[in-house]
C-alpha cells in the first residue's frame, strides 16, 4: 500500500469515528462515560490498540491504560459494543439489549480489527473481562494480524462451577451484587442468556488454545478476584505459551485487594498504575516467558536495573518502570505473582 492510500484510508477512518459519535448522541447513551472513546493522532502510527470493555460496563474502564498509550505515542479506540450503554428505564420487567448471539460480538470486533489497522502499522488488541475473552478469541483466530494481545482477567468461566451451571440453565433476570458501587456508569443488571454466550466463548478459546498458535498474550489475573475462575486463565495461559513464547503472566497478591473491575482508581484499584506498567512493559517489549522469569529472579537477587539491562537486551522507559514495580515487590516476594501453576 503506497503512503497517499494509507493517508486516504486514514482520512476515511477518522470520518467514520466522528459518525460513530455521532450516532451514538442520537442513541442517547446513558452518560458520557458510556461513548466510544477515541484518542487519536492526525496520522497513523507504529502501533495502534484496539480495547474492549466489560460486560454491561463501557469504554470508561479504558480511558486511564488508552491514554497511556497515546502518550506513547499510538493511536487508541475503545468502541462501545452492541447493546451497551443505551439510556432506559432498565429492569427485570424491561432488561437492557444486550445481544443473545455471540456472533453479534464477533462480527464487532472483526470490523474494528479492520478499522484499527489503518490507524497503525501493527495491532494491539486488550480487553477486560468478557471484553478479555474477545480479545483471546482474536489472537487465537487472527494471530497473523495482532503484534500482542492484552487480556485483563479475561472471563473464561465463574469463580464456582455451580454458577457456570446455573448461568447455563437459567433464563432470568440478574443484578449485580455491586450494582451501586462507584465508577459503575453501565447497566445495573441483566438477562442470563447475555452472559452466558461469552461463558460459552471462554470454553471455545480453551481448547482451541489446545492446537492453534496465539498472539503474543499478557494474562494478567488477580488473587482478589472473587467472579472469575483464575485457574481456568491460567489453564490457556500455559496452553498458549506452549507454542507462543512470548507471552506473559502476572498474578496481583490478595493483599493489594485489586478485584475484577481492575482498570481504573474509579472502580476501586488503588494501583491502577500498575496495570498500565504491566500493559506499556509487554507491549514495548520483546521479552519472551524464560527471559521474563530471568528479569524477575534477578530482581528478586537483588540486581539493578544497569546489571540487568545488557543481560536481556532491555531497552526502554517502560522495561525500567517494570522493574522498579518489581522492586516494590507489591506481594511478589516469592515471585509466586509470576507463578502460573499456583
Amino acid at each position: 500500500m503506497t503512503s497517499n492510500e494509507t493517508t486516504v484510508d486514514f482520512q476515511k477512518t477518522t470520518e467514520f469515528l466522528k459518525q460513530v459519535h455521532q450516532s451514538e448522541s442520537e442513541l442517547p447513551l446513558k452518560n458520557k462515560a458510556c461513548s466510544s472513546k477515541f484518542f487519536l493522532y492526525p496520522h497513523s502510527t507504529p502501533k495502534v490498540c484496539l480495547f474492549l470493555h466489560g460486560f454491561t460496563a463501557g469504554p470508561y474502564q479504558f480511558e486511564p491504560l488508552g491514554k497511556a498509550f497515546f502518550n506513547r505515542g499510538y493511536n487508541v479506540i475503545v468502541p462501545l459494543q452492541p447493546g451497551h450503554g443505551r439510556a432506559g428505564n432498565w429492569k427485570r420487567q424491561n432488561p437492557p439489549p444486550l445481544p443473545t448471539d455471540i456472533q453479534t460480538y464477533q462480527q464487532f470486533v472483526l470490523k474494528w480489527l479492520e478499522i484499527a489497522k489503518t490507524l497503525g502499522q501493527q495491532v494491539v488488541v486488550g480487553g477486560l473481562s468478557t471484553g478479555g475473552t474477545l480479545a483471546a478469541w482474536l489472537a487465537l483466530e487472527h494471530p497473523q494480524q495482532i503484534n500482542r494481545a492484552l487480556l485483563f482477567t479475561p472471563y473464561l468461566g465463574t469463580r464456582y462451577l455451580l454458577f457456570d451451571w446455573l448461568i447455563k440453565i437459567l433464563p432470568i433476570y440478574f443484578e449485580w451484587f455491586n450494582k451501586d458501587a462507584s465508577g459503575n456508569f453501565g447497566y445495573k443488571g441483566f438477562q442470563i442468556p447475555a452472559l452466558r454466550i461469552f461463558l460459552e466463548l471462554g470454553e471455545n478459546v480453551l481448547e482451541q488454545a489446545q492446537t492453534r498458535v496465539s498472539a503474543p498474550v499478557l494474562m494478567v489475573c488477580s488473587e482478589a478476584d472473587q467472579v472469575v475462575n483464575r485457574s481456568k486463565q491460567q489453564n490457556f495461559f500455559k496452553r498458549v505459551l506452549k507454542q507462543q513464547t512470548k507471552s506473559w503472566y502476572y498474578c496481583f497478591d490478595d493483599s493489594l485487594h485489586i478485584e475484577h473491575r481492575m482498570m481504573t482508581k474509579l472502580e476501586d484499584n488503588d494501583y491502577e498504575e500498575l496495570v498500565i506498567i504491566l500493559g506499556k512493559a509487554f507491549v514495548d517489549s520483546d521479552l519472551t516467558w524464560v527471559q521474563f522469569q530471568q528479569m524477575a529472579t534477578r530482581i528478586a537477587q537483588g540486581e539493578t536495573y544497569e546489571q540487568i539491562k545488557p543481560k536481556l537486551n532491555l531497552d526502554g522507559q517502560a522495561c525500567e518502570q517494570l522493574y522498579a514495580m518489581m522492586t516494590q515487590y507489591f506481594g511478589c516476594d516469592h515471585l509466586e505473582c509470576i507463578n502460573p501453576s499456583k
